[in-house]
């Protein structure tokens, strides 16, 4: 190290003369200096202030520029010495040295700038103020096509430069994505894809851009989704299939890049890869089995890319899917991916006159004791889809769906009594006799009524209400009406009535007006103890409640008259000064109610 002091003495002396033969002498002794020990090397330089002389060394006339570059670029491996080489006035030279026609030269440049700007604002900064950037995507375009190993390795080392300038900064990204750099990129890939270090740092740079949402539309402009699948198709390690796997995730969240990827026949290889790795316990194959299955329902979930794989129920993929349901490893996947199939009203119906019900039925039962919560989940995620085109409902009944689904009343998991809920749900519309037959149900009501309670679980919550009314709606039964009230779900109907969502609020006071028409005397108590007078005056006096809300809202006022108790409260809350108003309402409906309901409540006080 004490030869190090000297050198670095001479050098102070030698970098003002300029004499070439000594000052390489010099750059080679602090090169293997820090080949040696770069940290303390790195302290010594930063300490002898001959970094501030290195820029006059910059220039592209010397024989020893390149020698200059790479020890600055071996300084600033050390995160305390970046700044110190901005402070020091470098980045405006190397950006110059990026016009060089010496290929060693631009090499060891562009490795100066990269480490410079790794994790360093200061840096990325002076870099960009330099206009670096655009310098080094125009030299990826025009040396794209050059395949020889040297430019294989100054392209390595642009792409990775450019990474260490934008990594986990957007508007950087952004910058380089309106630059053009992801087309360049696409290219390199396909060009290069037999080298293994420009592939990789491709892959990192793609990972990057594709977090952002400006990127897609340029990702999806070129064939990445082609030479992905092509490298997919050829990597054999784990970890270079993941680096793939992080590519493909952010970009499959585009509907035109779903659509690519389905084309280009990554489903294929996804279902090569649950095929090899479903009865693995290796750590490494498991996630990639996840991976594989998360990619896959992610694809599924485009629309277009959804009917491309199943092709009118006969395409391959969908086939596949329905094979595995039978395999205890592969039902979660399947499960799922036939809940993204049947987002589809055609599908559904293609689905249920070809056996699907029963298969799933079969699934559940299998999982009833085992709590298999996803799988639960899938399944009943998959009826649900399935029951909502109006033809399916019956056959679906009558299959005996409605049973299977009530075997799980009892599970504890809110992501299965919610699609439990939105299953019976679907089933019971318009279907009078089952909502008859559900609604005389005391487990299933007092279950609904326990549930309205699950202020955790907004979403089961909600839905156990809306169950709740539509069983009243649907079979407009007294039974039912009287289930309802013995398990005192009143109260909760009445809450309904005053949700944020008006398509709640509606279902609520349709069913109370039911109710109010029906079983009035059975419900009096409960209605009145739940303040429901109180809440119509509130929502008819309210300026936002919506038109519908106001009609249904005298509708029921107008059902309550047959109750001593109740047309007492109407009458104490000075109804009619409210409803008066109502008379000219710029909705049609609502004015011609609130005459009717005027004309009731005058006659009745």
């Amino acid at each position: 190290m004490d030869n190090l002091s000297d050198t670095l003495k001479k050098l102070k002396i030698t970098a003002v003369d300029k004499t070439e033969d000594s000052l390489e002498g010099c750059l080679d002794c602090l090169l293997q200096a820090l080949a040696q020990n770069n940290m303390e090397t790195s302290e010594k330089i930063q300490g002898s202030g001959i970094l501030q002389l290195f820029a006059n060394l910059l220039t592209p006339q010397s024989s020893c520029t390149a020698k200059v570059a790479n020890i600055i670029a071996e300084v600033a491996k050390n995160e305390f010495m970046r700044i110190p080489c901005v402070d020091a006035g470098l980045i405006s030279p190397l950006v110059q040295l990026l016009n060089s026609k010496d290929q060693e030269v631009l090499l060891q440049t562009g490795r100066a700038l990269g480490n410079i700007c790794y994790d360093s604002h200061e840096g990325r900064s002076a870099v960009d103020q330099a206009g670096g950037a655009q310098i080094v995507v125009d030299h990826l375009r025009s040396l794209c096509s050059i395949t020889d190993p040297a430019n294989e390795k100054l392209l390595t080392v642009f792409c990775g430069m450019l990474m260490n300038y934008s990594n986990e900064n957007d508007s950087l990204q952004a910058q380089l994505i309106n630059m053009g750099v992801i087309p360049t990129l696409v290219k390199l890939l396909g060009i290069h894809c037999q080298n293994a270090a420009l592939t990789e740092m491709c892959l990192v740079a793609f990972g990057n851009l594709a977090e952002l949402e400006s990127s897609k539309e340029q990702f999806a402009s070129t064939n990445i989704a082609e030479e992905l699948v092509k490298l997919f198709k050829k990597q054999i390690e784990h970890d270079k299939r993941e680096m793939i796997f992080e590519v493909l995730a952010p970009l499959a969240e585009n509907d035109a890049i779903k659509l690519q990827l389905v084309e280009a026949g990554l489903v294929e290889c996804l279902l090569e890869i649950v095929q090899q790795k479903v009865d693995s316990d290796k750590e490494d194959d498991i996630a990639e089995l996840k991976t594989a299955s998360d990619l896959m329902v992610l694809l599924l979930l485009g629309d277009e890319s959804m009917q491309k794989l199943f092709e009118g129920g006969k395409g391959n993929v969908f086939q596949r899917v329905l094979s595995w349901i039978p395999n205890n490893h592969q039902l979660q996947l399947a499960a799922l991916a036939i809940a993204n199939f049947d987002r589809d009203d055609g599908n559904c119906i293609h689905m249920v006159d070809n056996g699907i019900v029963e298969k799933l039925m079969d699934l559940l039962d299998r999982h009833v004791e085992d709590g298999n919560v996803t799988v639960q989940h899938a399944a009943l995620s998959a009826l649900r889809n399935l029951a909502i085109p109006v033809v399916n409902k019956a056959k679906m009944l009558s299959a005996g769906v409605t049973e299977a689904v009530l075997k799980f009343l009892k599970s504890e998991m809110p992501p299965v009594q919610f699609k439990l809920l939105g299953t019976l749900r679907m089933l019971i519309d318009a279907q009078a006799e089952a909502a008859e037959q559900l609604g005389k149900n005391v487990k299933l009501v007092e279950r609904l009524v326990e549930w309205c309670e699950a202020k955790d679980h907004a979403g089961v919550m909600g839905e156990s209400n809306r169950l709740l009314s539509a069983l009243i709606r649907h079979s407009k039964s007294k039974d039912v009406i009287k289930t309802i009230v013995q398990s005192g779900g009143i109260k909760h109907l009445v809450t309904m009535a005053t949700s944020e969502h008006v398509i709640m609020q509606n279902e609520a006071l349709v069913a109370l007006a039911l109710i109010a028409a029906l079983e009035l005397g059975t419900a009096e108590k409960d209605l009145e103890s739940a303040k429901l007078v109180q809440i119509l005056h509130r929502l008819l006096a309210d300026e936002r409640s919506a038109p519908e809300i106001k009609y249904n809202s005298m509708v029921l006022i107008c059902a309550l008259m047959g109750s001593e108790s109740l047309h007492k409260e109407v009458q104490d809350l000075a109804f009619l000064d409210v409803i008066s108003k109502l008379r000219s309402h710029e909705n049609k409906n609502v004015a011609q109610q609130a005459s009717l309901t005027e004309q009731r409540l005058t006659v009745e006080s």
